[in-house]
């Protein structure tokens, strides 16, 4: 385990976000739970303005951090012959990217694994020398094969598991659909490395599947983007690696604790992406269990949790929940509680306080719903239902107005033709770009945050 001082590891803090007042006979109590991490140290390797120093490298020094990627190298890569030159090249970038003293590996990915740098089942500790023998390795590249993504993943988690690092990340690139292994075989890996490293994931071109890179990303909390053109790979790995560089403190669980009676609806991440956790819950004690969040470095993430809570009589008043963050200890010993935060339930007669939506909840709500309508009306378009297609898209386009999201907004306006934001009225284009309905797809889920 990485050898530093509490001190150095970044500060969380948790604020409860809810109208706590509930109407005689109400049962329903929503909460946006803010959670922020600072004086983490470094993004990218470059220490942040205020933050306490990042624990420095040291030859002989246990790394704090391992990270593999893979790049795929099936026949598919070939055409045009320019894609594999930019994943080398983007590969280049992201292990020129890693700071020195972590823990890192290359694997080619076709329809088997195969270690590219440094092989021999084991992973190199990243500085000049090693960078550029892994660069060099890269030059041996070559497209040829199938996809079978899940056999990728178990590599890295070999290799990840060899590591003693708290942050095990992967990058994952891929230009097909993973036609050499079954959905469930696919399923099966995800299920054996979740919770064992984080894992973005990238589709390039327009030949692959949206649904199943995103499903690498939600399964392995990590991110998941297309990038259409093959020439920007260069500079969105090394984004990619500048965030995982930034990475401080793995495994964080959001742990709920809820009184007798008091029923869990859902804990969902809303902000920066929308992320059901409801059934990744693992129980951690009576009546509380806890979520994965994964790791963090300088960032603050929003969630909702939803609880019903027994009727009670005008004027009581009860704890709904407790959220607390904790961080296990590696020797499993006690887990740590970072912060925590508490959402309350209070029966009153003001109708005004008891029928007041919080602002926060107002607008996640709506966040979470214009991701399921894009999704919804992207796969009625598919099928061919224009009249449910229009309808869906057209509530995103109303939903993406009323909440300032002009990404998704902008998104929105290649695949329709819109009338009124306002009533949400738009008309199908009766010609859109592969990339453009892709694009729209991966980012669905990606919100902007309420300004409070």
């Amino acid at each position: 385990m990485a050898n530093f001082s509490k001190s150095m590891a970044p500060r969380f803090s948790v604020e409860v976000y809810q109208n706590e007042y509930l109407p005689e006979g109400g049962r329903e109590v929503n909460a946006i739970v803010t959670v922020t991490s600072t004086g983490g140290g470094t993004v990218g390797g470059a220490p942040l303005a205020g933050a306490a120093l990042s624990p420095s490298y040291i030859p002989g020094q246990a790394p704090s951090a391992a990270v593999v990627i893979m790049v795929d190298c099936s026949g598919s890569m070939d055409y045009p012959p320019t894609k594999m030159r930019n994943a080398r090249d983007a590969t280049a970038a992201a292990i020129d990217t890693l700071r020195d003293g972590v823990a890192f590996a290359v694997v080619a990915g076709t329809h088997q694994a195969k270690e590219v740098y440094p092989g021999n089942g084991r992973l190199a500790t990243a500085d000049s020398a090693t960078r550029a023998q892994a660069k060099e390795a890269l030059r041996r590249l070559s497209a040829g094969g199938g996809t079978a993504i899940g056999t990728w993943l178990k590599l890295a988690d070999r290799l990840l598991n060899d590591a003693d690092v708290p942050i095990r990340h992967g990058i994952l690139l891929t230009d097909g659909r993973n036609e050499h292994e079954s959905p469930q075989d696919l399923q099966a890996a995800l299920d054996a490395c979740a919770g064992r490293f984080t894992c973005d994931a990238r589709g390039v071109g327009t030949d692959w599947e949206v649904k199943e890179v995103t499903q690498i990303a939600s399964a392995l909390l990590g991110t998941a983007d297309i990038v259409a053109d093959p020439s920007g790979l260069a500079a969105d790995f090394t984004r990619m690696m500048e965030t995982a560089m930034g990475k401080e403190v793995a495994d964080v669980a959001l742990r709920l604790w809820t009184p007798v009676g008091v029923e869990i609806k859902f804990v969902k991440q809303v902000a920066p992406t929308v992320a059901d956790l409801t059934d990744r819950r693992t129980e951690a004690g009576p009546r509380a269990g806890d979520y994965p969040t994964g790791s963090w470095g300088d960032e603050s993430r929003d969630y909702h949790v939803c609880v019903q809570v027994p009727e009670a009589g005008i004027g009581q008043e009860m704890l709904a929940a407790r959220v607390s963050l904790i961080l296990p200890d590696p020797t499993g010993g006690t887990p740590q509680t970072l912060s925590q935060g508490l959402v309350r339930a209070v029966w009153t007669e003001d109708m005004a306080a008891s029928t007041a939506i919080n602002p926060q909840v107002a607008h996640y709500t709506g966040q979470a719903e214009l991701a399921q309508v894009i999704q919804q009306g992207l796969d009625a378009r598919k099928s061919g239902d224009i009249d449910g297609a229009t309808a869906k898209l057209g509530r995103a386009v109303q939903l993406a107005a009323a909440s300032g999201n002009a990404d998704t907004a902008k998104l929105l306006a290649k695949v329709v033709d819109v009338v009124d934001e306002a009533t949400g009225t738009v008309r199908l284009k009766a010609k859109v770009a592969e990339a453009d309905e892709m694009t729209l797809e991966t980012r669905s889920t990606k919100t902007v945050r309420v300004k409070k």
